[in-house]
């Protein structure tokens, strides 16, 4: 644990460009990585629950409890042949899983017939369906256009069908909700509401329900279904293992009574984001809405709403024990979103710290710092190299701290708002002042002007030496001069006296 840690807080360190000296938990929180031990503790919770992924023949479920089946005969061999006694005593993974299993409903199939190889839909009606997925141009008033063509042509086509579909959940109780539009017909509503789901298992019900009552009119041979949920339509032709297969054995049996009945029938899924506000997909939507169900009796929970449960309970936990923990230290800069609410740790997304600042590297580096109070000012000089100057250099403060520097400090006054415990408001103040929090070193300041007066001096020096130089070349030319006269003059005196 204790290196797995440490992995973890260099990685860290490395995204944000930390100080070493910053607290793990503040720089954590920042980056959006959860802790360590609160992530492991969810894989735990994960592996418990793939047991219930696996065929009932399979060997560990064998050890198992069957709650699906109460019509099965025991296994003198299962867990539940041992006393509670025995069960405290020979606790661990397996006895977890099995515990597990008690709170939610069996919802995986994978050995049903419909997803044999060489008897699936796919393999033997592979043309009788398709998809019409969104473009990634994201026209959407041409997709708008499509569909309103597709409804004009249901008004007059006896043999079409228009499936919408839509989930919303409420109240922990989803509500599957399903409009078929049929020519001639009236408006066909199926509506569903389920405990403990998520609202990915809520949506394959409002297919499945939709589809099913479509398929069951006379003379319908064309059926779209319009959802803002393709990724759950895809599904249906998977044989992979998934929590949806409950429901996709019974879509297909359907589809497979469809596409036998005739030849030419035809099914087709259309997607359409709900953002858009096409109106009949709207008039669906505020019909899943309307409802305001309350839970009654107790009952299972899906596995993907286990998986839910379990994910926001350790998230809670992490939240809770870091504004109540010392290891964030209590120089952690507290700053608040725009409802005024304090900001919490989150891995969704990267967390609201990096959201706000990730587009750029330098300004992640300062911000962090910042939070963490690592940063590069006295205050930071005073606690950890206390033989440092640790003053402000505007003078007007004797210690340089982040408060200072927010808040009073003369050297960073391009953006002022008295709100600088808004994290949005913090970030334009670091943008607009480039300086705070950053190694400006004011050792660069005083090391250019350095410079730029030993360049002085050297030039002077230079000009003196020059100056210097052409005196001794004129000198030394005028020295030369004199002694070829000399010379010269001693000659010719040499010449007349021999010649007398």
């Amino acid at each position: 644990m204790k290196i797995l840690g440490k992995v973890q807080r260099r990685a860290t360190i490395w995204i944000l460009g930390a100080f070493k000296t910053s607290p793990s938990e503040g720089i954590e929180a920042i980056a959006g990585l959860i802790h360590i031990k609160y992530h492991l503790q969810k894989l735990v919770g994960r592996s418990q629950l793939r047991s219930a992924a696996l065929p009932a023949n399979y060997l560990i479920r064998m050890f198992m409890n069957d709650h699906s089946n109460n019509h099965s005969s025991p296994n003198p061999h299962s867990i539940n042949s041992l006393t509670n006694c025995q069960k405290t005593i020979a606790k661990g993974h397996l006895i977890d899983s099995n515990n597990k299993l008690y709170e939610i409903f069996q919802a995986f199939s994978s050995l049903h017939p419909e997803f044999k190889p060489g008897s699936r839909i796919s393999d033997q009606f592979s043309d009788h369906f398709s998809f019409n997925l969104t473009s990634k141009e994201k026209n959407w008033q041409k997709r708008t256009q499509q569909l309103d063509k597709i409804t004009l042509q249901s008004s007059s086509s006896p043999n079409l069908a228009i499936v919408i579909t839509d989930a919303s959940i409420k109240n922990d109780i989803a509500t599957s909700i399903s409009h078929i539009h049929i020519h001639n017909h009236p408006l066909i509503k199926t509506v569903h509401h389920t405990t403990y789901v998520a609202s990915t298992e809520a949506e394959p019900f409002a297919i499945r329900c939709g589809i099913n009552q479509a398929c069951n009119k006379n003379d319908i041979s064309k059926i779209i279904v319009i959802t803002d949920s393709i990724h759950v339509a895809k599904k249906i032709f998977e044989s992979s293992s998934h929590p949806y297969q409950l429901h996709m054995t019974s879509i297909l049996q359907e589809l497979r009574w469809f596409f036998a009945k005739d030849q030419n029938n035809f099914i087709k899924f259309w997607e359409y984001p709900s953002r858009l506000n096409w109106r009949l997909h709207q008039v669906v939507d505020k019909d899943s809405k309307s409802f305001d169900p309350q839970p009654i009796f107790p009952s299972c929970i899906s596995w993907d709403y286990c998986k839910k449960i379990n994910s926001d309970n350790i998230i809670s936990h992490w939240k809770m024990t870091f504004q109540a923990s010392d290891g964030k230290r209590s120089s952690f800069l507290n700053l608040v979103d725009n409802n005024h609410e304090d900001i919490k740790p989150s891995y969704i997304k990267g967390g609201l710290w990096l959201q706000a600042f990730r587009h750029s590297n330098l300004l992640c580096t300062r911000a962090t710092r910042a939070i963490t109070n690592h940063t590069p000012i006295g205050e930071y000089h005073l606690r950890f190299f206390p033989n440092k100057d640790f003053s402000c250099p505007c003078g007007d403060f004797p210690i340089e701290s982040r408060k200072h520097v927010l808040f009073d400090c003369k050297r960073h006054n391009g953006y002022w708002n008295p709100q600088r415990d808004s994290l949005c408001h913090f970030v334009l103040f670091l943008t607009a002042n480039p300086k705070a929090f950053a190694f400006i070193n004011y050792s660069l300041s005083v090391s250019s002007n350095w410079f730029w007066k030993e360049l002085y001096n050297f030039l002077v020096i230079f000009v003196f030496l020059s100056f210097v130089f052409s005196l001794i070349s004129s000198f030394k030319l005028f020295f030369l001069n004199f002694l070829f006269l000399f010379s010269s003059s001693y000659s010719l005196r040499l010449l007349y006296v021999v010649t007398k």
